[in-house]
């Protein structure tokens, strides 16, 4: 069925056809060129910001809310609007308990230190954290490790240093680990220095201590600042997220329409807008690129139909000499995919040079905006497919043209 593909008449009469009006086909093709150049080149940035969003919340667990609380706005109880609210351990420990869906709980204090070592100094913020943090917010340690149970038990005086704070206290190069400096008059024993992550859904926290040493220095007895609470797989956080708050209300007698005495961040919907616009970003690529190719692949279309009006008389010659209407059709229709093929071709050759252009210009470096923009061999396949079938249906359109014209007339033709 096939053989004909392999005929070197065919490829003859393709390319003899092409030779003829060599500058106008050309043109035509530039139409696919540019459809799937735009195809291949929006969908490898899309993937390419995508890996960019996931390298930054690859260590976040991305179903975690913060709350804290604030003054309250209305009355309640016999308390009067404006009264602080103060989150406790006991709160975070009855949240674990009774919320549906809660992995673990985290309760977190911080507050501003002055770090002094030999002649160098700074102001930076301190946290008193516990090891499940690492577990919300995964820290990307240089040197040394984060605080352990051992820690919080023995309210050690240890702290992990973010590489901020490394590089303003101690010289370049110097080893940290092990080191000791003072915060707030206070000698701690360095155990880790951390990368600064490029985002973060909570305060920034440049130094983190056992959340027992925080209580005893600062005098915060069962007070929290804010918690954060991650729930397990399948649970919807937002859910999670109005159970607790509600609870904490309850907890802390205050009124239930208050909507200013809690409040909170929720990390499944921040990351949810960010993917909503990725996921738009692909469609519209897909839209833009698909329409684009219709465009060009009409475009052959009607190149075909004026070289058919040029030939009548050379088709009504086949026609006389024993050419059937299908093998006319035929010849047409290759001639329509191969013009189409070649012209999707370059494009996606010219869109994988685009992309290894952006990668090397925008993809290098911990601050890199588009990282590894690129496109999987499917679409590649899925583009090549969809030229495939747009080149034959343009094709028959000058094909049944061809046609329609009775050879007798063809050949009267001037």
């Amino acid at each position: 069925m096939f053989k004909f593909l392999f005929d070197r008449d065919t490829w003859q009469e393709v390319f003899d056809s092409f030779n003829k009006n060599k500058l106008r086909s050309i043109l035509t093709m530039v139409g696919v060129w540019w459809g799937i150049l735009l195809l291949i080149g929006l969908l490898g940035s899309a993937r390419g910001l995508e890996n960019s969003f996931n390298r930054l919340f690859g260590d976040f667990a991305t179903n975690s809310v913060f709350i804290w609380s604030q003054n309250t706005s209305k009355p309640f109880k016999g308390f009067q609007e404006g009264r602080r609210v103060r989150l406790s351990l006991t709160d975070a420990q009855k949240v674990e308990e009774n919320v549906n869906g809660i992995e673990f709980v985290v309760p977190r204090n911080q507050n501003q230190a002055t770090v002094v070592r030999n002649f160098l100094s700074g102001t930076f913020s301190l946290g008193g954290d516990y090891p499940l943090l690492d577990k919300v917010e995964k820290k990307k340690l240089i040197h040394g490790r984060f605080i352990n149970q051992s820690d919080i038990s023995d309210r050690k005086k240890v702290v992990v240093l973010s590489e901020d704070v490394y590089k303003q206290i101690f010289e370049k190069d110097e080893k940290a680990i092990g080191q000791y400096i003072q915060i707030n008059n206070i000698n701690f024993k360095v155990i880790g220095v951390f990368e600064v992550s490029n985002i973060s859904m909570g305060p920034r926290i440049d130094m983190h201590i056992p959340f027992t040493t925080f209580q005893q220095i600062y005098n915060t007895g069962d007070q929290i600042g804010w918690m954060t609470i991650t729930g397990k797989p399948g649970y919807d956080i937002v859910q999670i997220e109005k159970d607790a708050k509600l609870l904490l209300k309850n907890l802390n007698d205050v009124n239930p329409n208050d909507n200013t005495a809690l409040r909170s961040a929720n990390a499944a919907k921040e990351i949810g807008r960010v993917t909503g616009f990725l996921t738009g970003m692909q469609f519209l690529t897909w839209f833009v690129g698909v329409a684009t190719l219709i465009a060009g692949v009409f475009a052959i279309g009607n190149i075909l139909l004026i070289t058919v009006r040029e030939r009548t008389k050379e088709i009504g010659v086949r026609r006389a000499l024993g050419a059937t209407p299908f093998e006319i059709k035929r010849q047409i229709v290759v001639e329509a995919v191969f013009l189409t093929l070649i012209a999707g071709l370059f494009g996606i050759i010219s869109g994988g040079w685009i992309l290894i252009g952006l990668d090397a210009a925008f993809g290098q470096g911990d601050d890199a905006v588009i990282v590894n923009a690129s496109v999987s061999i499917a679409v590649v396949f899925i583009a090549l497919l969809l030229l495939v079938i747009l080149g034959t249906l343009i094709g028959l359109i000058p094909a049944f043209k061809a046609t329609s014209i009775k050879p007798i007339e063809a050949l009267r033709e001037e």
